[in-house]
């Protein structure tokens, strides 16, 4: 299974700190916001990582990361995303890099508390389909929010202004080789964007999503508010340890 990091867009909640350089760039706590993500896929057992990024910034992922040797990787490559297009649209640009294999896709801004492996693992074992990691949030309306009947998803809605569950669809989903197709078959939504929870709701109509999980904390740093919980939920773990 291969992995992807997706770090582009502009950042304009957290201006005018990202006037000058990436969201993904910015510091949590002791190291670089995209530095979280590839240490979660490294972490799940991937070695080939491809990020997806955009902007005036974009160079900067190449000096900061550069072939990705420090973390352990056998490959690290890059995509330029022109513009706003939505987290599908971004996807869509690591089509010849997947090449057909499986692939563990991570926000750019989610940061984890624990590792994935055992989700990740069962997924290599799954033979077809997706899967998402779930977790219950006090604020659902705010993410794309699990519908479940029983111990199944039966549906996705995005920011939903009465959710219909608490559990909330975490930033990293795991595609077989179709998801492609599906990017391919989406329409853009009332934003103008690709939007992954189609993509989403593809597999569950198909009946082949499957879901875990996700032990400890997690939360995003797109705001903020949630750039300085993510700093200090990882200094808190970090001085725990």
């Amino acid at each position: 299974m291969k992995g992807v990091v997706l770090a582009g867009g502009t950042g304009s909640r957290l201006f005018p700190l990202t006037k000058v350089t990436n969201k993904h760039l910015m510091p949590i706590y002791d190291k670089p916001m995209i530095y979280y993500p590839v240490q979660t896929l490294v972490a799940a057992g991937i070695d080939e990582i491809m990020v997806v990024t955009g902007g005036r910034s974009s160079g900067d992922f190449l000096r900061l990361l550069g072939n990705g040797k420090d973390f352990g990787l056998k490959h690290l490559n890059y995509a330029y995303q022109d513009g706003e297009g939505g987290i599908a649209d971004a996807l869509s640009l690591a089509e010849h890099f997947a090449d057909g294999d499986k692939i563990c896709v991570i926000l750019g801004d989610n940061i984890i508390e624990k590792d994935i492996r055992a989700a990740a693992d069962a997924f290599r074992k799954q033979e077809k389909g997706a899967k998402i990691l779930l977790k219950e949030v006090q604020d659902a309306e705010r993410f794309g929010v699990a519908e479940m009947r029983g111990d199944k998803i039966v549906g996705i809605e995005e920011k939903p202004v009465r959710p219909k569950s608490n559990y909330a669809v975490t930033g990293i989903y795991m595609y077989d080789g179709s998801v492609f197709d599906k990017v391919n078959r989406l329409i853009p939504s009332d934003r103008n964007e690709l939007e992954i929870t189609d993509v989403n709701n593809f597999y569950i109509r198909e009946g082949t999503m499957t879901y875990d999980f996700l032990d400890g904390w997690w939360t995003d740093a797109g705001t903020f508010e949630s750039l300085l919980r993510a700093a200090n939920l990882v200094a808190q773990t970090q001085n725990k340890q």
